[in-house]
């Protein structure tokens, strides 16, 4: 019975052992099967690589970032792990520090020129003034200095702070007087490759016309192909029939006559002559506008070419002047035909008032010409001397000197300018004064 007993222990105890062992050998990547009380238990988390243990006790590792992406440490990526607990957050950034503003009058000042730093000064009211200078033959006269010139705005005084003797780029309004005796214009069109070479490639010109009525033909552009395309359009232009209007006589528009007595008609007709405006007034204006617009480090000038015949112009010649002048414009002149003649400067120093409503002024070129700086017109019959007038004009605009100063106020009117040189026997040729522009407009 004992032996019975024994044998049944030891084969239980096999059994269990063999049981054991099985349950041992069981795949682990085999999972339960699903129970409809019990969830699916999530899995486990993938164990660390080795060498992780180590590579965290190095003394350079950077610590762990919460952001989520990897960090790099040499060549390695280190993955992001999840905050454990709330005192794992990165800390808030410091607040910013208060902004202290300065106290006006408390920034040190500049310890060579004693001015204070920082400080932007504006001057609004500078005024420049383009001076020329020829010598008793009428040349240029160069390498004057500063200590050369004094410049009196309504008598006083004013101190230079701006002076140059460099040259500038020029801003051209070139105008055509096509009213005038289309002999005078044909001369003049025959001269325009001239006109073109006076000008630099720095240099935009635009160009105008007037007669009845004021134009621009071309807006401003450099001298090249394109102005070269306008010339050759104003080259077709024509002017005005030669020889006064014909009211009277065998070719008059009362028909024809037998003895002084007109045929078919008891009643001898009144024929007046045509009104016939020339709107130079109008036309400077309207340049003088445009320019008013043009880079203020370009110099800015009319170059008109007229007979010098103003009738029916819309605008006086006051108005157009203070225009020019506030906007620091040089008007040059090339006086044609009747301009031309060698008594025509004694000529406009006879006023007719009673003709002027007919005739209309013949005096304003020289009188804008003289205004604003530009010396007195050019007058020119031939051809070459035409040419050769066009380089001495432009020349003479882009080499003048340039005075500046600052006027102690910038209330009031016009102020008269008087520029004057301390050498002798040369002539001063610059602008009378100017008006003081607005100060929403500076």
């Amino acid at each position: 019975m004992a032996k019975k007993t024994s044998a049944a222990l030891i084969l239980g105890l096999a059994f269990l052992l063999a049981g054991t062992v099985m349950a041992q050998q069981k795949p682990a990547d085999i999972p339960d099967a699903p129970s409809a009380t019990r969830p699916i238990p999530p899995p486990a988390p993938p164990s660390p690589r080795p060498g992780a243990d180590d590579e965290a006790a190095l003394p350079n590792t950077p610590p762990p970032d919460n952001s989520g992406a990897g960090v790099t440490t040499g060549s390695k990526e280190l993955p992001r792990t999840a905050p454990d607990s709330a005192d794992d957050k990165p800390a808030p950034p410091p607040p910013m520090p208060p902004v202290i503003t300065v106290p006006a009058g408390s920034v040190p000042k500049d310890q060579e020129t004693g001015t204070d730093l920082y400080k932007i000064i504006v001057n609004p009211t500078q005024v420049l003034v383009p001076v020329t200078i020829k010598d008793s033959e009428g040349r240029l006269v160069g390498g004057l200095q500063p200590k050369d010139f004094s410049v009196l705005e309504n008598g006083k005084k004013q101190t230079l702070n701006f002076f140059t003797s460099d040259p500038f780029a020029l801003s051209a309004a070139v105008i055509f007087d096509t009213g005038m005796a289309d002999v005078g214009l044909k001369k003049v069109q025959e001269t325009l490759p001239a006109l073109q070479g006076a000008f630099s490639q720095f240099d935009e010109v635009a160009i105008y016309t007037y007669s009845s009525t004021a134009g621009r033909v071309s807006d401003f552009t450099t001298a090249g192909n394109r102005l070269t395309a306008v010339l050759n359009e104003v080259k077709a232009y024509s002017g005005a029939n030669n020889g006064p209007p014909v009211t009277s006589g065998p070719l008059g528009p009362q028909g024809p006559v037998i003895n002084g007595i007109p045929i078919g008609s008891p009643v001898d007709p009144v024929s007046t002559p045509p009104k016939v405006a020339r709107v130079m007034n109008d036309a400077i204006l309207l340049a003088a506008r445009d320019l008013a617009k043009r880079p203020r480090d370009h110099r800015k000038i009319i170059f008109i070419i007229s007979d010098g015949r103003e009738q029916g112009s819309t605008a006086s010649y006051k108005d157009t002047l203070k225009v020019l002048l506030t906007q620091n414009i040089t008007v040059y002149a090339l006086g044609v035909e009747g301009a031309a003649i060698p008594i025509y400067d004694r000529l406009q120093q006879i006023h007719l008032p009673k003709t002027r409503g007919l005739m209309g002024y013949s005096d304003l070129l020289p009188k804008y010409v003289n205004a604003t700086g530009g010396g007195t017109p050019y007058d020119e019959l031939s051809q070459a001397s035409i040419e050769r007038a066009y380089a001495s004009a432009i020349g003479e605009a882009r080499y003048q000197y340039t005075l500046g100063y600052s006027p102690k106020s910038s209330i009031g009117g016009y102020r008269e300018i008087i520029v004057r040189v301390q050498r002798p026997d040369v002539k001063v040729y610059a602008k009378d004064g100017y008006y003081p522009l607005p100060t929403a407009l500076r």
